[in-house]
């Protein structure tokens, strides 16, 4: 071996951990289009809540495009109009019958063991607030359990479990992506420990928004103890976006693209990846173009 020669060192296996927040974690689409973009792979991937959909698509399909243009064309108009809100009995409105059919409709009867890449969903027993790491089992059933948020939507049942929301136990499971064989995690929070009160979250008719938000703080509180299990931790600038502002995808998306891209340096130091070479110019222009249609 020559003197000035470098001895390769393998690359430490990355992990994604995600969490709920849920027009907030669109983030994440961001944070995933930027790594594919600079070359940091991606291994195991465990989401909560938001992250679980986000996550999970990723796993199964590793097209994180084709979910941010399903995201980019939803309206202010196509929301559900807080006056039509009243009430627990309102979580009729949230059945979750059409979200189901669209996931099915996409990720058909994909099972988790079958993702590209490893995956796991995390929820909450209904019974005992325990956390349930879903690992097995359909995808669509995984997803919907980890976001089943309380009053919004209902309960899923799978097996013998009632499970709901997982951010009420384990908000941002970097220490589950720890456990899959991680050797680098990292950490995608987008938790609050304020609520955001305007006039929309202030009216007593805007029950989801009001109880998403109510859980944005408690989940804060509970992320803080397992996000001493990541590498790197991003914190998107999203805390002024509320719980069903979809509307504004594009400038939620663009967040994690910016949190991703600050975050660029510690990721290559900390993870043991190098610079990519020069681009070309195509590539740059190309780069330039997508960048625009954010």
């Amino acid at each position: 071996m020559e003197k000035n020669q470098k001895i390769s060192q393998p690359r430490k296996k990355v992990g994604l951990a995600l969490g709920g927040g849920g027009a907030k974690g669109l983030a994440h689409i961001g944070i995933i289009k930027t790594l594919e973009k600079v070359g940091i792979p991606i291994d195991f991937i465990a989401g909560t809540s938001m992250g679980a959909l986000v996550g999970g698509w990723y796993a199964a399909t590793r097209n994180i495009v084709f979910l941010e243009n399903i995201f980019l064309k939803i309206k202010k108009e196509d929301m559900i109009p807080s006056e039509t809100v009243k009430g627990v009995e309102s979580s009729k409105l949230f059945k979750s019958e059409v979200f189901t059919k669209l996931l099915t409709k996409l990720l058909g009867d994909k099972k988790i063991e079958q993702c590209s890449l490893p995956f796991r969903a995390i929820a909450t027993n209904v019974e005992n607030g325990k956390e349930v790491i879903l690992s097995s089992g359909s995808l669509v059933d995984a997803i919907r359990a980890s976001i089943a948020l309380p009053v919004v939507f209902q309960p899923v049942k799978i097996g013998d479990q009632l499970l709901m929301d997982g951010g009420v136990s384990n908000p941002v499971p970097a220490d589950v992506v720890r456990q899959m064989g991680a050797d680098f995690v990292i950490a995608v929070d987008i938790s609050s420990r304020w609520v955001r009160i305007d006039n929309d979250l202030a009216d007593s008719q805007n029950i989801p928004s009001f109880i998403a938000s109510a859980f944005a703080v408690v989940e804060y509180e509970v992320a803080q103890q397992v996000l001493k299990q990541a590498d790197v931790i991003m914190r998107p600038p999203v805390m002024n976006y509320n719980w069903l502002e979809f509307f504004r995808a594009k400038e939620i998306i663009r967040a994690g693209v910016e949190e991703a891209g600050h975050n660029m340096v510690a990721i290559r130091k900390n993870g043991g990846y190098p610079k990519q070479a020069p681009k070309t110019v195509v590539e740059m222009i190309s780069d330039f173009l997508n960048t625009e249609n954010l």
